[in-house]
This record gives structure tokens, C-alpha cells and sequence, in this order.
């Protein structure tokens, strides 16, 4: 055994030796080392115009997912679905003479952009009528000039309501006479830079203008409208959680230190920080989107901790000796070691992310745990060498390192691990059992608005048409009838008239449109538009009707938009409301089991798609994913802890402290109504790679008091828990405060991951500050002797650090 440990000791100071030789390097080339920073960040300020807002929405499937494919399919067939905005007005006003004018003029006014295809609206609605001589059906207008009178425009406004029930439910709403206008956008615009250029000027001034001269209220939604708002509304909070983030955490460390130039030096490192964040998304070409989003302000966040650690050590050493150059030496000779480790754990939390195969989530997991190493080195290099620039530190700049609150706090945790052990453990079980309880009551979230602000305009404006017209998210179902023009046979139209009534039956889902409107359509317009008569043709109705149809232009051109270029392929589209996860899952199944039956497998090829199911799949697909990369970074954790402290029951008793704040904090979730969501899974792997930190500082703390006071479990825990409480208050506060400021956020997921991380990570502190002392007590047996708790393959603490000790020799 004394050889094992003798050649540890070795390795052990070889490493210090490293850090010694660094300090030596960083101190010696100060200047040059400030120069190649400044190189390095100005050349990433150059990679900042690379930098892109996501256009579309965020893909949680990876490219060769069944699901994806199935939506690139029906994309190739019937053209993109997302390129329609809507603009309505519930307003009985709007039938007035001027005011009913004026909207059909706006309509033109949007129809004559480049930038938009074709836009449906009254202005130019068009009417299926039979043209009696030439035997077909011809498309007229609605409206043949613009009403001059009040009784021409009251006699439009009955002939729309009453006499077209094609296009109820898609242009107006029967009941509330609500009435809109779909606003088609360029196909080769909607997933760029031009759509939202669009939008946020010409489209959004238009509206403005109109409603400000008519008074009416137009309320505005679709997906390339929602798309773009969401996007600004991401842009707008980068600053204020930056800006926020730093006012916080300036603050906090002030009031730790009361050093203006301690905090404007941490204030420097982590801006450097946060200007290579973003100069690695220019870099990497990726796009910025609500998670990357969150990368600057967490790099300030983070990087805070570091900068106690090294100031702390700085001034303490300052404090015991007086000597400037030893005082810089030390702080990365004697911090290196363990902030390297600490930073190591948090990116590994990250970089778990990695693996999951969502696009979203592995860049968010590059750039974050890069950035992370980034900021470890900046803080390593630039606070020594600042401050080897700088007078030795006031007496009044170390009057924190003696405040008696701290040493009442400690005291406080002290006295709870030495009286209260049985009071702990009996609150952690509590706890324990309480949060399985509210597990149990979580619930997986598939919306894809829930995490949308809600105070916003645009927000309100998708209930209104939620509410006026069913439904949001477009769900849509392709029948293949695998033989060419078979969509209009009169048996298979009355199959998908059958399977439309059973999407009626569900008050979740809007009115579905198909060929059989269309068809209904022409019925009504054969029996000269008299609206009873909108309905399927009886067989012997349907040889005639549908020998008009085929000789009819208009009637094409209508038929393209339901039906593909062969006649074999029909799409039904319907519209689901905002609903929890597991009502969309029992109306997919249903709607599963129907069309299986209205359409049997052996003679039709049917399937289901569209947005809704889309980011439904995507959402439970990313859950899966996210809870392996939790597991991972436990057990990649676990690992790095066998390897630092070789002992396997140290890594139990290591984890128990820090995944319990995890269980705890999923049963809050359940309890309040929190659901998993990408936004708020995140919370878990984020928090157990911040927290373990406190672990590893302690623990190595710990395993070096126990060497220095000859294996006395009592002595060294005290005397750990005295050492690396103060550091680890200091660093828990200011992560509290800086993950806090995401309740700032108008999003929704944004503000329930900000709250969760903060409420974990204060937990956690308490947690490794109280419970795992108590373990490390009530286990002494267990663990109190040289065979189980053996040296560690890196001492995290240099061992200059110790009194001199005859271990060795014992």
C-alpha cells in the first residue's frame, strides 16, 4: 500500500509541479498573453456578422426520422403549408360602406407586394357557377365592383353568410360574422431573412395604418407571422438577460467584496466571455434560437464563480504574507487544479447534449460547453495578470474575508451536522417521498405556443382565432388511392366525407377541408348556387356533375390546392387547438383507428402529418433523448468522481446530495403544473453539472483534512465543512441571483428554467453543505480507513496547501 501511495503522491505532485510551471509561463508573459486575448477577440468580433436568427422553427427530430420524412413528403407533393398569414376582424362596423371599402383596398394594397403570392380575401373572392351554355363550371367574382350603397354591400354581406358554405369557417365565421383574409407569402421567402423583413416593416405598418384610419381591431396570425414575432421577441431579451445578468451579478460581488476594481475585473472576463460566445455562433454557423440564446447571459453566470474562486484566493494569500508576485503564483498554482475540475463537470453537464440526434440541442450543447472551458481559461489568465499590474489590495478591500455573518452561517450548518443528523435525514426522506409523489403528476407538454410570452399581441391574436375558427396547428391526412384519378371515384369521396365526420365530432379540431368540399361545392353551383344543395352527389348525380367538372378551368385550379398532379393523392387538412399532450395523443389514436377503417391497408396507403404531430413527436422524441443525456452525465460524473477518490462508496454518498435537489425539483414540477418541455428538461443536466462542483471542493477538502488529521472523520469534516462553506455560499448566491434573471424573460419556458435552476442550486448548496457532512459522519465505519478511501489519483488541492504529516510512515 505505501508504494501505491507513495507513487500517487507522485503524480500528485507532478501535477502541482504543472501548475507551478503555468503560473511561471502566464506571469512571465503577461503582456504577450494580453495581446493574443485581445487577437482572439477581435477576431471573433469579426465572426459576429455571421451570426443568424433561426427563420423557421425549431426541427426537435433529427433528418431521418419516419415522422420527417412522412412531412417532406407531403411538402414535395402539395407545396409548403406554412407560408399563409391571416388578418381578421370580428366587428359588425366592418359592414359599413366606408369601412368595408377600405379593407378590400388594404387587401389589394397586400395583394401588390412582392413578397406575397396570391391573397383570398372579399376583395377577390371567387364564386363556383355553371356556365349553362358552355356546359362547365367558371369562377366569378364575388363582388363585380365595389358596393356604392349600403343596401348593395347589406345584400353581399347575406349572400357570403348565407349563400357560401364553402368558405365558412375559412374566410369568415358564420356565427360571430368574424371575417379574415389569407395572406399566401412566396414560397422561396418563407424560411428566409426577406419574410421577416417583410413583416416587421411594410406588412405591420400597412396594418397599423389601417387601423388606425378605419378603427378597427385586425388581429393578425399564421405561422410565418408567428414565426417572426417569436424570433424578435428572442432578439429583444439577448440584451436584457445580458445586461441583467451582469447588473446582478456586478452587484452580488460587490457586496461580497467591496471592491470596485475586483468587480471590474470579473466584470472584463466574463464580456470577453460573452463577445467569443457569440463569436463561436458566427463561427460555426449557427443559428441563433431560444437556447442558444440563453448562451451569453449563462457564460456570465457562470463565469462569476470563477472569478470569486481566484480573487478570494488572491486576497487571502495577500492577507497571510504581504508578497504580490507569490500571491499571483499561488492563486493558479494552487486554484488551477480545482476550477479546471469544477469548469470540467459543468461542461460535461452540457455536452451531454451532444448525443441526443436534435439538431437544437447538440449545438446548444457545443457552444455551451466550448464556451465554458473558454471562460475557465479567461478567468486563469486575465485576473493574475490585471492585478500583477496593480498595487496590492487596501486592508478595507480584505475586511470581507473576516465578516462575522459568514462565520454565523457556517456556524449555523456546523451546528446542525454535529446536533441535528437524525432531523436531517429525516427531512431529506420527507422531501424524497413527497417529490415521488409529485413526479407521478408530471405531464409532457406537445404544445408548440406554450412556451410563447403570453403577454404578447401576438399571443392574444392566436386565441382570437383560436376561438373564431377552431384551431392553430394544421394536421393533415394524405389518402393514396394507388390508382390515378381514383380520388374522384364516387366511393372514395364518400370515404373521406365519412372520415371528415368523424373530425367533426371532435370539438378540439376545426371544420376539415378536402376535395369533398370542393365537390360540394359543385353540386351547389350545378343546382345554381342554391346553398341546400351543398352536399355529395348521389351516384347518378356524380357521372354528370363530375363530366362538367373535368371540362371546367376554374374548377382545376381550385382542385390542385386538395388533390395531386395524378388525381391518385388527396390531403384532408384540419386544425387543432391548443391541448394538452396526452388529449392530442388520444385524438391522433382515434383518428388512427378511423382512417385504418375507413381506408383498409390492402387498398389504400394513407398517413398523418402536419405541424401539430410534427412538434408532438418532436417533443417526446427530445424527452427520451434529454433523460439518456441526464443518465450520462451522472454516470460520466460518477466516473470522474471514481477516479479523483477511488472509492465506490464516496461516489454514493458524492451523488446522494446531488440528486436529490434534482428529485425534488421534478416534484415541484409535478405539484405546480409544470410539464416537461425542452425548455424546462434542460434543468437537469444543467443543474447537476453546477452543483456537483460544491461536491468535488468539499470532498477534496475533506480527503486532504483526513491525511493532515491522521484519519479523524469528525476533525475533517469540521474542518472542510469551515473551509469550503464561505466559497461555496458565495458562489451558490451568486448562481441563485444570476440563473434568477431568466424570470425576466417573456417566455414562458425561459422563465420556469431560470426559477427551476435557481431554486435547484440553492438546494443543492444546502444539500452538500448539511447532508453530505452528515453522511460522511453517520458512515465514518464505513468509510474511515485507508483501504476503502484510498489515495486519489489527483490531489485537487495542492498539497502545500497541509501541515507536514508522518501518514507515510503509519
Amino acid at each position: 500500500m505505501e508504494l501505491g501511495i507513495l507513487k500517487n503522491r507522485m503524480v500528485a505532485k507532478l501535477s502541482q509541479n504543472f501548475w507551478t510551471r503555468t503560473a511561471r509561463i502566464i506571469l512571465r508573459n503577461r503582456i504577450l498573453i494580453l495581446i493574443i486575448i485581445a487577437a482572439i477577440t477581435v477576431f471573433f468580433g469579426f465572426q459576429w456578422q455571421n451570426m443568424r436568427f433561426s427563420n423557421t422553427e425549431a426541427n426537435l427530430l433529427p433528418d431521418d426520422h419516419p415522422t420527417n420524412l412522412e412531412y417532406e413528403e407531403f411538402l414535395d407533393r402539395f407545396g409548403e403549408e406554412g407560408n399563409a398569414i391571416v388578418i381578421g376582424v370580428r366587428d359588425s362596423t366592418l359592414f359599413t360602406l366606408e369601412k368595408f371599402n377600405s379593407w378590400n383596398i388594404l387587401n389589394k394594397q397586400l395583394a401588390a407586394f412582392p413578397e406575397v403570392e396570391f391573397v383570398v380575401s372579399t376583395d377577390n373572392l371567387q364564386e363556383l357557377v355553371k356556365d349553362n351554355e358552355l356546359q362547365e363550371f367558371v369562377l366569378k367574382p364575388f363582388m363585380e365592383t365595389p358596393p356604392e350603397t349600403q343596401e348593395a354591400l347589406d345584400s353581399l354581406r347575406t349572400h357570403l353568410f348565407n349563400d357560401l358554405p364553402f368558405y365558412d369557417q375559412l374566410l369568415f365565421n358564420k356565427e360571430s360574422e368574424t371575417v379574415r383574409t389569407i395572406v399566401y407569402l412566396d414560397k422561396d421567402i418563407v424560411n428566409t431573412s426577406v419574410r421577416k423583413d417583410f413583416i416587421l416593416n411594410d406588412f405591420r405598418t400597412l396594418i397599423h395604418n389601417f387601423e388606425i384610419e378605419s378603427g378597427l381591431d385586425v388581429r393578425v396570425s399564421g405561422m410565418p407571422y408567428i414565426r417572426t414575432m417569436n424570433s424578435q421577441n428572442i432578439i429583444d431579451e439577448i440584451g436584457m438577460f445580458i445586461t441583467a445578468a451582469l447588473v446582478v451579478t456586478s452587484l452580488i460581488f460587490f457586496f461580497f467584496f467591496r471592491s470596485f476594481r475586483a468587480t471590474f475585473i470579473s466584470m472584463c472576463v466574463v464580456i470577453i466571455g460573452v463577445m467569443w460566445a457569440f463569436g463561436i455562433l458566427g463561427l460555426l454557423r449557427y443559428e441563433i434560437t431560444v437556447l442558444t440564446a440563453l448562451i451569453p447571459p449563462l457564460i456570465i453566470v457562470i463565469g462569476i464563480p470563477n472569478c470569486i474562486f481566484l480573487i478570494n484566493k488572491y486576497q487571502q494569500e495577500v492577507k497571510k504574507h504581504g508578497n504580490q508576485a507569490l500571491s499571483l503564483q499561488r492563486v493558479i498554482s494552487k486554484i488551477g487544479n480545482a476550477t479546471l475540475m469544477t469548469n470540467m463537470t459543468t461542461a460535461s453537464g452540457f455536452a451531454t447534449f451532444i448525443i441526443t440526434d436534435s439538431k437544437l440541442l447538440t449545438e446548444f450543447g457545443i457552444v455551451a460547453s466550448i464556451n465554458i472551458i473558454f471562460i475557465f481559461i479567461l478567468s486563469l489568465l486575465i485576473i493574475p495578470i490585471i492585478y500583477s499590474f496593480m498595487a496590492l489590495p487596501k486592508t478595507k478591500h480584505l475586511k470581507h474575508l473576516n465578516k462575522r455573518w459568514i462565520d454565523a452561517f457556517v456556524n449555523w450548518m456546523e451546528r446542525i451536522v454535529r446536533e441535528k443528523r437524525i432531523s436531517v435525514y429525516a427531512t431529506s426522506v420527507i422531501l424524497l417521498v413527497v417529490s415521488i409523489i409529485g413526479i407521478y403528476q408530471i405531464r409532457i407538454s406537445g404544445s408548440p405556443i406554450e412556451d410563447m410570452p403570453k403577454n404578447a399581441q401576438f399571443f392574444k391574436d392566436i386565441r382570437f382565432f383560436e376561438e373564431e375558427f377552431d384551431g392553430i396547428m394544421p394536421v393533415e391526412i394524405v389518402v393514396d388511392t394507388e390508382r390515378k384519378n381514383g380520388v374522384l371515384r364516387s366511393a372514395n369521396l364518400r370515404r373521406m366525407e365519412e372520415l371528415s365526420q368523424v373530425i367533426r365530432e371532435f370539438p378540439e379540431l376545426s371544420r376539415p377541408t378536402s376535395v369533398v368540399d370542393l365537390v360540394k361545392y359543385s353540386k351547389q353551383a350545378f343546382y345554381n348556387g342554391i346553398p341546400r344543395y351543398y352536399q355529395l352527389p348521389t351516384s347518378q348525380e356524380n357521372t354528370f356533375i363530375m363530366d362538367v367538372a373535368r371540362k371546367s378551368k376554374g374548377e382545376s385550379d381550385l382542385l390542385k390546392n386538395f388533390v395531386d398532379s395524378t388525381g391518385q393523392v388527396a390531403r384532408i387538412t384540419t386544425y387543432i387547438r391548443d391541448v394538452k399532450t396526452e388529449r392530442m395523443e388520444e385524438i391522433e389514436m382515434r383518428l388512427k383507428e378511423n382512417l385504418e377503417k375507413t381506408f383498409p391497408e390492402d387498398r389504400y396507403t394513407t398517413s398523418m402529418t402536419g405541424k401539430a404531430l410534427l412538434f408532438l413527436k418532436g417533443t417526446k422524441y427530445l424527452v427520451k433523448n434529454l433523460i439518456l443525456s441526464l443518465t450520462l452525465a451522472i454516470g460520466l460524473i460518477a466516473l470522474f468522481m471514481a477516479y479523483l477518490f477511488r472509492s465506490f462508496r464516496m461516489i454514493i454518498i458524492s451523488l446522494i446530495p446531488n440528486l436529490l435537489p434534482l428529485v425534488v425539483t421534478a416534484g415541484v414540477m409535478g405539484f405546480v403544473g409544470v410539464p416537461i418541455k425542452p425548455s424546462t428538461i434542460l434543468v437537469f443536466s444543467i443543474a447537476f453539472g453546477i452543483s456537483v462542483d460544491d461536491t468535488i471542493h468539499f470532498l477534496a477538502k475533506y480527503r486532504q483534512e483526513l491525511t493532515a488529521n491522521r484519519w479523524r472523520i469528525q476533525k475533517s469534516v469540521y474542518a472542510a465543512l469551515r473551509e469550503t462553506g464561505v466559497s461555496m455560499f458565495y458562489t451558490s448566491i451568486v448562481l441563485f441571483f444570476g440563473f434568477s434573471v431568466f424570470v425576466l424573460s417573456s417566455f414562458g419556458g425561459t422563465v420556469a428554467l431560470g426559477a427551476l435552476v435557481s431554486a435547484t442550486l440553492l438546494f443543492a448548496m444546502l444539500a452538500n453543505l448539511i447532508l453530505l457532512p452528515s453522511l460522511l459522519l453517520s458512515l465514518e465505519r464505513s468509510i474511515a480507513n485507508k483501504a476503502v478511501l484510498k489515495e486519489p489519483q489527483i490531489d485537487i488541492l495542492p498539497l502545500d496547501e497541509l501541515p507536514e504529516t508522518d501518514s507515510l510512515e503509519n
